[in-house]
């Protein structure tokens, strides 16, 4: 296969988001967010194992592995967790703040990376339509425990249309 694959592409758009994670955590407080995204970095291998077997039978079996719907709906639990204590936006925000903020943001924009990648493999090969969400849903994740680490610090950075103009 051809590393220009599509398939290819996207299974190393994941890992590229697997290591900016990896960074993120490293610079994290340890505790429960950093212990959820460490089980989220195990999640990227399962998911990347889901894009590398071809097929169009997504059901979880002992031959192949698949993201699952419960994987999805620990995100989603997260999300509305981290969520829940954070003030509404009134304002688009930087990707910056705190060293940690700053690293999840990053991780974010490869992970939605990694989703345009795993979408255009979709034109060419049948994609587990769980692991289309699951990357959906890690990039509102590591938004909002962004947000979450950034609340502890200085709050987030708000973006102000047109400062720097002359």
């Amino acid at each position: 296969m051809s590393k220009a694959d599509l398939r290819m592409a996207a299974i190393g758009d994941v890992d590229e988001a697997n290591s900016a994670l990896g960074v993120a955590i490293a610079v994290l407080t340890p505790g429960a967010l950093a212990d959820l995204l460490t089980s989220v970095q195990n999640d990227l291998f399962d998911l990347g194992a889901d894009i590398a077997t071809p097929g169009d039978d997504f059901a979880p079996s002992t031959t192949s592995l698949r993201i699952v719907q419960a994987q999805v709906d620990r995100i989603e639990a997260a999300i509305d967790f981290h969520n829940a204590a954070l003030e509404p936006l009134t304002s688009f925000i930087l990707p910056g703040g705190a060293p940690a903020a700053a690293a999840l943001h990053l991780a974010r924009s490869i992970v939605r990376r990694a989703e345009r990648s795993l979408v255009a493999a979709c034109s060419a090969m049948p994609v587990n339509p769980v692991a289309l969400t699951y990357v959906n849903r890690l990039s509102d994740l590591l938004f909002i425990a962004a947000r979450a680490v950034n609340k502890t610090a200085d709050g987030d950075v708000l973006w102000v249309p047109g400062a720097s103009r002359a």
